[in-house]
């Protein structure tokens, strides 16, 4: 992968107040093992744009007493596999095959500190979905300078539209809940930087850094 020349600085990319929600940026060595891995990036990248579209969904299936809940997963389900099918076409132009990677231990590593009974149930789903989107588009944004003309266009679009699930996400949690959930954000915004800054044995697109 090259750089592009006059890149944006990945802060102006960003939505305000995206960096202040996450409890810490990726480190520098999760970039590195990134740029060492293309095939892998690209493949689960893809794996995470399904994901999001089938959590989207599932939220439509479950909470269909919620309109505006319902409005915004339909959107976000349409545009996740979107953009599932975009990073298909690309590896397919780049000679990559699609194939099944096992899952980092990231969504899971959240969806343990859901609690288990409504509302607090759908509160935390919404506060791990602002997460996943934020740190997507975080990374997304941290990765457009070290890449080839083609993938940093393609990224920087995608931060528009994590960043605006984010904001979607954390808007509807708050909706949700019946009083402030500010220390319930920092509580599970505390465990995604827990989950980015250790070690790992396998490079995924919400894997830590390299053991």
């Amino acid at each position: 992968m090259t750089a592009i020349a006059d890149a944006p600085s990945p802060v102006d990319l960003l939505p305000e107040g995206l960096l202040a929600f996450l409890h810490c940026p990726t480190p520098d060595a999760w970039i590195d093992w990134a740029l060492d891995n293309p095939e892998l990036l690209l493949i689960d990248h893809a794996q995470c744009e399904k994901k999001a579209a089938s959590t989207a969904m599932s939220l439509l299936y479950r909470y269909v007493d919620h309109p505006l809940l319902l409005t915004k997963m339909c959107q976000l389900a349409r545009e996740e596999l979107l953009h599932f099918e975009q990073v298909v076409k690309l590896m397919e132009e780049r000679g990559i095959v699609y194939r099944h990677l096992s899952a980092s231990r990231y969504a899971e590593g959240l969806r343990r500190h859901v609690r288990t009974e409504d509302p607090e149930r759908l509160i935390d789903i919404l506060i791990v979905g602002a997460l996943i989107e934020a740190r997507s588009c975080e990374r997304f944004a941290r990765l457009i300078p070290h890449l080839d003309d083609e993938l940093a266009k393609f990224y920087r679009s995608l931060v528009k539209s994590e960043g605006r699930h984010y904001e979607d996400y954390l808007m509807l949690a708050r909706r949700a809940a019946p009083e402030a959930i500010d220390d319930r954000i920092a509580f599970l915004a505390a465990r995604e930087a827990e989950l980015i800054t250790m070690p790992d044995t396998a490079f995924r697109f919400h894997s830590g850094v390299p053991a």
